[in-house]
């Protein structure tokens, strides 16, 4: 028998070489993990899915989530973004499942796509079993290299007719009136969108929306800032009023309520948007990531119209102005 000091010493001698050892298997591994390069679909891609009725827009950002996991979320045809659990990225293939929003039928979601170089290429297979082909490309950034120097103040509705505006959706069902001074819509019907482009802009207005009204105005076409008769919450959703629908939140509840005249001011410079609503800034200066459901293209990076939503219910403008960057 050793001695109790020897075979204390040769106990921890032990211990210190099994030490050594699994910290010259492990320290590698953690460092290949470290090093390895990220999955290339990373990022934000804008859609065009071709649909029964014609190409529509869609929307896609993946971002790493712990050790190699891809998470993100996905805008559809309609309606606002929602999370995606799990991606799977494996030898060119992309694939993931979502739970179904407002699409027919009642089965997930689901996407697969080939990487080609900077361009997906794939299918979507709607809830209801439809198939639908997509291509996307990588979003552009849309930063400015330095702030804007503002144009001249245009109105945007002269008070009179529908001059400078056109109808878009609703399979053609117009129910836009110049009334007495205000843009009136009656009933769920087309939108209404200007025949002029903007890029960076400040655009202001009134609105009036009755009770359960819900509507919005979209931006470049692209992304919707939210009318809608809201709860008074304390921490309103992004879907509602002063809202960037589906992506930003309202720091408060700023509304009037029904039958009454709000105001809307929002500066929209690149992908940032500030909106104040009746004086409040419920929005400050925040990057919108993405088209919102319900947009006309996914050519994020051009010029895009001014679009009242006329889908959902009867609302009012007025004094609608735009300030252009020049």
């Amino acid at each position: 028998m050793l001695p109790p000091m020897t075979y204390t010493r040769r106990a921890t001698r032990f211990a210190e070489v099994v030490f050594a050892a699994s910290t010259l298997l492990t320290v590698p591994a953690l460092a290949l993990a470290q090093t390895a390069s990220p999955p290339p679909v990373l990022g934000r891609w804008d859609f065009v899915v071709t649909g029964t009725d014609g190409p529509y827009p869609s929307w896609l950002e993946l971002t790493p989530s712990g050790r190699g996991i891809i998470v993100g979320r996905f805008v559809g045809r309609v309606g606002s973004s929602r999370p995606i659990g799990r991606a799977e990225y494996a030898n060119g293939t992309l694939r993931f499942a979502i739970p179904p929003q407002w699409e027919d039928g009642t089965a997930e979601l689901r996407l697969e796509a080939k990487l080609d170089g900077e361009r997906l290429t794939g299918t979507l297979t709607n809830p209801d079993g439809s198939r639908h082909n997509f291509t996307a490309t990588r979003a552009p950034s849309m930063r400015r290299a330095a702030a804007p120097q503002w144009g001249e103040a245009v109105a945007l509705f002269n008070g009179k007719d529908l001059t400078g505006w056109t109808t878009q959706g609703g399979n053609g069902q117009n129910n836009w009136r110049a009334v007495n001074g205000v843009l009136t819509n009656t009933a769920n019907g087309a939108n209404l969108m200007t025949t002029r482009t903007f890029g960076d802009f400040k655009l202001q207005l009134e609105f009036r929306y009755p009770k359960n009204g819900n509507s919005g105005i979209y931006l470049r076409g692209r992304h919707e800032v939210q009318i809608e008769d809201s709860p008074a919450l304390d921490a309103p959703l992004s879907v509602h009023l002063g809202g960037v629908y589906g992506f930003l939140w309202p720091s408060e509840y700023a509304g009037k309520g029904p039958g009454e005249w709000n105001t809307y001011e929002i500066t929209l410079v690149g992908r940032r948007v500030t909106v104040v609503l009746n004086g409040k800034a419920v929005i400050a200066d925040q990057i919108i990531p993405g088209p919102t459901g319900g947009a006309i293209d996914a050519n994020e990076g051009a010029p895009g119209p001014i679009l009242l939503q006329g889908d959902h219910t009867a609302v009012e403008f007025r004094n609608v102005k735009l300030t252009p960057a020049k």
